[in-house]
């Protein structure tokens, strides 16, 4: 019964995390794919910068929707079946709180579905709004501390990618400042945290050397 809560969970939340805003709204709106421009990346930034604001709120939308959806139905099948994955797992119980379990495993692999996605070749964007999306659904004081690192970060030094790195780093901390989860929920957030850095490893490398792209709010007419 787990391993089939864990393949019913995991299966349609990599497949829904498969579907990218950014290349849905850049197709739909402009007969453009967001990855012939810019920095080349399917995410939110780079299409902020490519097209800015027209389209911005569907991107948003879709990632959201996407990433709420699975997650919500990680968490209420966990804790429906609650009982049944106790028994199973038996003295393993204390490592686990199902609820929040299948919330984060959800989270994870809409998070490789973004990543990693099955439509698009595997070429996807860097997990930053998937994060931001679950944390919400997981616990709403995580998500004010997670969202407002990221804000401070980004806004204090306008590099998008270092707010996006500390943000998704605050999520993990805070599940422990609050004692939230057990050893499995955390140790899958850890690994949510590890993918987005993962994910920023050429950004971290142009932050080293000066590089980096800063945000701007206003976009240059060229």
């Amino acid at each position: 019964m787990f391993l089939l809560l864990i393949l019913i969970t995991a299966v349609p939340a990599y497949i829904l995390g498969s579907l990218n805003g950014a290349i849905i709204t850049s197709k739909m709106l402009y007969r453009k794919d967001i990855r012939d421009y810019g920095s080349g990346n399917p995410g939110l930034t780079n299409f902020y910068r490519t097209f800015g604001l027209g389209g911005f709120i569907l991107v948003v939308l879709i990632d959201v929707i996407k990433t709420i959806a699975p997650v919500m139905f990680g968490g209420w099948l966990f804790a429906h079946y609650f009982d049944m994955v106790i028994t199973e797992v038996g003295p393993l119980y204390r490592f686990f709180d199902l609820a929040y379990f299948g919330q984060v495993l959800a989270g994870f692999f809409v998070m490789l579905g973004h990543c990693f996605p099955l439509f698009y070749k595997f070429r996807g964007g860097k997990g930053v709004m998937a994060i931001g999306a679950i944390v919400i659904v997981v616990d709403w004081r995580l998500a004010l501390i997670s969202w407002g690192v990221f804000i401070l970060i980004t806004l204090l030094t306008r590099y998008v990618s270092l707010g996006a790195i500390f943000g998704s780093m605050a999520f993990s901390a805070s599940m422990f400042l609050f004692n939230i989860g057990g050893i499995a929920e955390h140790t899958i957030v850890i690994m949510c945290v590890l993918l987005v850095v993962i994910r920023h490893i050429p950004n971290i490398k142009r932050l080293f050397k000066g590089e980096e792209s800063k945000l701007k709010l206003k976009r240059s007419k060229e």
